[in-house]
Parts: structure tokens; C-alpha cells; sequence
């Protein structure tokens, strides 16, 4: 089944400052959608939008077209990785991975040096490890969709194509939607691809729109 997730009509002020207005996303089974904006464009707003932690001024969010009323979504419809750290550091690993009902040796497969770990507390690994556990939960959990917020930009650079590999195998059985200033990444894996300016969403078709639209002064 191909599941839809839409948002639009948005309005965001904070005092006399409009955030977002007049934005547009789409997001659907099988395709990976990258959000790209510069510093305060509203890009990790507009995710707690979606997922109901931030209500704005107006707002249409709707699954397969019901619209989504106030509140925290159900974790089969929406999971949402925040850049801040939202697993419990006294857990250990493997009350984790059972927890959210996943299989460790699936992970390890990706990050085999995590083998060691298995019965270690959460607190215990660095902050780059404990990052890419959340992003595996996140993503490898069962939900119609699940939102990343910079999942490239707080580890290190040998475990980002393990993240990407595992981003396209998951795209298979939920819409995803990324952002992350390490832009690059986000257009090798993106099928679609939006940018925030002046609080509008603006659907690209080519690198050049980046420059364009003031997102990057350059295309490499």
C-alpha cells in the first residue's frame, strides 16, 4: 500500500516574525523527501509541525487524506528523530533493541564495531554512537513514515554511508523525510527534494535551484 503524507496552509509566527507561510510538502511510500534550508528557515519547525509538537498559527496535515488533529502521532504512523538525544542513557542496549521489537544482529550488520555492546548502558557509548543507534530505532521501527533531523551531522564520517545504505533499504516500506546541513548527502539519496526560502517551500528540479533560491552561493 502506498501511504501519503501531506502538509500545507501553514502559518508560523513567533511575536511579529513569520516563519513559514505558504508551505507545501509531500512525502510517500518509497521515496525519500530532503528538506534543505538555511540556518532559521524553519526546517526543524516544520517537522515538529507535522509530528504535532508545535502548533502554528494554521496548519493542514493529513495521512492518506484524513486530516491529523492536534497531538503527539501514533508511532505506527510517524516516527521523528529531534537532533537531541531521546533514549534513556540508564537503558542498556539490548533493553532497547527490545523495547521497539528490533533485532540487533540486523544492526550490527550495518555496524558490526557495535557487536561489543550489547549488554553496555546507553550512557556509556559516545555521543556519535548513541546517535546512530536512535537513527537505526527511528528508521528500522515499523511506521508508515519517520522524519530525520540532521541524522548525518553528529557522527562520523565512516558511518554515514552505513546511515544512507540503511535510509534507501527502509524507504521500501515508509515515506521518509530528511534534512541535514551536510547537504550533499541528502541529494545522492533524495527523490524529491524541497528547500525553505522566505518561509515558502520550493519543490526543485535541478542543483542550479540551490543557488537560486540562496540555499548555496556555489555548485560544485
Amino acid at each position: 500500500m502506498i501511504n501519503t503524507l501531506e502538509i500545507d496552509s501553514v502559518i508560523l509566527q513567533f511575536d511579529t516574525e513569520r516563519v513559514l507561510q505558504d508551505v507545501y510538502l509531500k512525502s510517500e511510500t518509497g521515496q525519500i523527501t530532503g528538506l534543505l534550508g538555511r540556518n532559521g528557515t524553519g526546517k526543524t519547525c516544520l517537522m515538529k509541525i507535522i509530528y504535532g509538537e508545535l502548533n502554528p498559527l494554521n496548519k493542514s496535515v493529513r495521512l492518506n487524506s484524513k486530516s491529523l488533529i492536534d497531538g503527539i502521532r501514533k508511532p505506527e504512523d510517524i516516527r521523528y528523530l529531534p537532533q537531541f538525544e531521546f533514549v534513556p542513557k540508564y537503558l542498556t542496549i539490548q533493553r532497547v533493541f527490545k523495547d521497539f521489537e528490533l533485532d540487533f544482529s540486523d544492526f550490527t550488520t550495518l555496524f558490526p564495531e557495535f557487536d561489543i555492546y550489547y549488554h553496555s548502558k546507553f550512557k556509556n557509548l559516545s555521543g556519535g554512537e548513541r546517535r546512530i543507534i536512535e537513527i537505526y530505532i527511528i528508521l528500522a521501527s515499523k511506521s508508515k513514515f519517520c522524519m530525520l533531523d540532521e541524522p548525518f551531522s553528529q557522527v562520523m564520517p565512516v558511518h554515514i554511508d552505513p546511515i544512507k545504505k540503511l535510509i534507501l533499504r527502509e524507504k521500501e516500506n515508509k515515506g521518509i523525510i530528511v534534512t541535514d546541513h551536510l547537504y550533499k548527502h541528502i541529494i545522492d539519496i533524495c527523490d524529491h527534494l524541497y528547500v525553505i526560502s522566505k518561509g515558502k517551500t520550493y519543490l526543485t528540479k535541478s542543483k542550479l535551484d540551490l543557488k537560486t533560491l540562496g540555499y548555496v552561493r556555489r555548485i560544485d
